[in-house]
């Protein structure tokens, strides 16, 4: 089975403010896209949904590639996630983690899904399929702010 590619964007009208998240799934040659709106969000949290729900739209054992565009995703979920954990979802300075509720859900989907994360550098237009994709989802993400 080839792997499924999902692109995942978040953006906020103020921070806090009003959010959107937007996700764009590449199966084969099918390109899907979704998008989502809260009224009184951040954009951490934008980003964080856009991959909740990226990867909850895919069967479970299907292979995901995941890009996106925020470094505190990736390294939230692939490096910081375990000490919180450990520390009782605290921050190395003792602080609760923030989006807690967030992060719970998107660990427990990295635990069950074959996930391979991958960081894109936002808003570029070299042509390639990262940046394409990247852009579209930015603009899903943009798009749902209302």
């Amino acid at each position: 089975m080839k792997d499924v590619k999902i692109y995942t964007d978040g953006a906020c009208s103020g921070n806090p403010g009003a959010g959107g998240w937007g996700v764009v799934i590449i199966n084969d040659k099918d390109i899907l896209k979704f998008s989502g709106y809260e009224k009184a969000t951040t954009n951490n949290r934008m980003e964080l949904r856009a991959a909740i729900e990226g990867i909850s739209k895919i069967s479970i054992e299907t292979k995901i590639i995941l890009s996106t565009d925020s470094k505190y995703v990736k390294d939230g979920i692939t490096t910081w996630v375990g000490n919180w954990k450990t520390n009782n979802w605290m921050t190395s300075a003792k602080k609760p983690v923030k989006n807690k509720d967030l992060w719970k859900k998107l660990d427990d989907l990295n635990n069950n899904y074959s996930i391979t994360w991958a960081w894109v550098k936002a808003h570029q237009d070299d042509n390639t399929e990262e940046s394409k994709y990247n852009n579209m989802a930015d603009q899903l993400a943009r798009s749902a702010i209302t």
